[in-house]
């Protein structure tokens, strides 16, 4: 008797299994703020000079989006509850090195190894969500979690490395991700069910592998590089050209290979594209922002690193508001691109609000505010990008897709503090020279003067951003809302004529 595909049953342990994605989730957005507050302590015991701190962040960032399309991968040909297994277990391992360094090379190395164990484990994560919740107010719920968590975590960050900096020292914030990776990982080996049949078995693309890595490195170094060797440095070019060359041989690569490590079909789909390039301008300004209101409120107004910390709560409470009251209760009802236009659109009223700092601005007054907006806007566009994403992506390629929407990410972070700071820089110099030429007495307030214009002009330039990211999500995505109940099929991602599908979810065969 032939065998046929029938609709599978929900997975019982689907919400635990949520529970634990989630902690696993927190873990590495935290770890992409946590060590920027202990930095300075860990420069001052291990002798780091200033020209190579930067490296404790720049390791992690070039390992963690170099790797993410190989991880991604990995996950779908080894299984994606292996593959979030071993990024976990490798994840401690890395974050006990990093706590136990003695010199700034085992730092160094440490950093680097959390970013390859990152990119096992951020695509797995996702696409353990994309495979488990099939039913779309189920699925709303779950990406509702998981899209608070992806855009607060960060913030999250701030607070507790603060506190663990002041309270313990900064090894903690290195050994503090061990519990929450053996919880997650034990959660998830007793717990998560991986559906049958959703691997792909294809061969690695071994070209794509090189060429994808390589290019992303160069592009991430290249941004990294810009913001403090400059943007016309000889080796800053050289990066960009490089990596150029290296990601269009990679798409020539994958259009001609058999098994490509990334299928075009994942990346050509206009609301995939659509949800990619406006993910990452989005997180451009974001990363921006975290940069700008940190110096602000520490090197500005003096706040200690925990009180720095606790005074980007306003803008979690937001994202959390965002993505599971109105972002996860809307989505099954109206389409993504009507949630995520006006989400970036809320998110640069936020922004515009911040282009009014002084030095001695009011945090209750202007910062609270503007945060709630920025967190409100970013939860509710945040939520149906990571779920559309994924959605109806065919079950052997969810892994490369998840791994997409982390790249746009990693990408867009190392581009806004690269771009942004720069922007800042520039127009800090340009006030101080000018109004030391007016005859200014004072030094350190035109200091302090000069370092909030800077922050201003960049935030405009955020602003800017936000709009552009909302136009593109109204105009690439025309994806209907998804239908509320699990149906047979394949999503509809628009007719050519621009008449909105209803997203169905795929069957999994047994």
């Amino acid at each position: 008797m032939p065998k046929t595909a029938d609709i599978r049953l929900p997975d019982p342990s689907r919400w635990k299994a949520l529970a634990f994605i989630a902690l696993a989730q927190l873990m590495v957005v935290l770890d992409a703020t946590i060590v920027n507050i202990a930095l300075p302590h860990a420069q001052t015991a291990l002798g780091i000079s200033d020209a190579n701190k930067q490296w404790v962040i720049t390791a992690y960032a070039l390992a963690f989006g170099g790797l993410l399309l190989f991880g991604g991968r990995i996950a779908d040909l080894w299984g994606r509850k292996r593959t979030f297994v071993v990024g976990l277990i490798g994840f401690a391992l890395a974050s006990a090195l990093g706590g136990a360094a003695q010199n700034q090379g085992m730092l160094f190395g440490s950093r680097a190894l959390q970013g390859v164990f990152g990119a096992l484990l951020a695509p797995a994560a996702l696409s353990l969500l994309a495979v488990m919740f099939t039913d779309a107010k189920e699925r709303a719920k779950a990406f509702g979690i998981y899209g608070a968590i992806a855009g607060g975590g960060g913030a999250v960050g701030l607070i507790l490395g603060g506190f663990l900096t002041q309270a313990l020292n900064w090894r903690w914030t290195f050994f503090v991700n061990i519990p929450f990776a053996i919880v997650a990982a034990l959660g998830a080996y007793f717990v998560i069910r991986e559906p049958a049949g959703s691997r792909n078995r294809s061969s690695l693309d071994i070209p794509g592998v090189v060429l994808s890595a390589l290019g992303l490195v160069s592009l991430v170094y290249g941004f990294t590089r810009a913001e403090s060797a400059g943007w016309s440095d000889a080796l800053t070019i050289g990066m960009f050209v490089a990596s150029g060359v290296l990601l269009l041989a990679f798409v020539v690569t994958e259009s001609r290979v058999s098994s490509p490590l990334m299928p075009l079909r994942v990346l050509l789909d206009r609301n995939r594209g659509g949800v990619y390039l406006s993910l990452g301008l989005a997180i451009i300004a974001m990363f921006g922002l975290f940069l700008f209101l940190t110096y602000y409120l520490q090197v500005v107004r003096g706040y200690s690193p925990i009180r720095t910390g606790f005074a980007f709560l306003p803008m979690i409470a937001g994202m959390i508001t965002g993505s599971t009251q109105i972002g996860a209760r809307l989505m099954t009802r109206v389409p993504a691109r009507k949630l995520m236009g006006p989400g970036f659109l809320t998110a640069a009223v936020g922004m515009l609000l911040l282009t009014q700092l002084e030095i001695g601005s009011s945090y209750t007054l202007l910062i609270l505010p503007a945060q709630l907006l920025l967190g409100l806007g970013m939860g509710t566009a945040f939520m149906p990008a990571m779920s559309l994403a994924t959605h109806g992506v065919e079950p052997r390629d969810s892994g490369v897709a998840s791994a997409m929407v982390n790249t746009s990410q990693q990408v867009g972070g190392a581009i806004g503090t690269a771009l942004l700071n720069t922007v800042a820089a520039s127009a800090a110099t340009a006030y101080a020279t000018s109004h030391a030429a007016l005859g200014a007495t004072d030094p350190e307030l035109l200091k302090l003067q000069a370092m909030v214009h800077g922050f201003t002009g960049a935030i405009w330039w955020a602003v800017g951003i936000l709009v552009v990211a909302s136009a593109i999500a109204l105009t690439f995505i025309n994806a209907g809302r998804p239908s509320a109940a699990a149906v047979g099929g394949g999503a509809g991602s628009g007719d050519a004529d621009g008449v909105e599908d209803e997203f169905k979810v795929p069957v999994v065969a047994h």
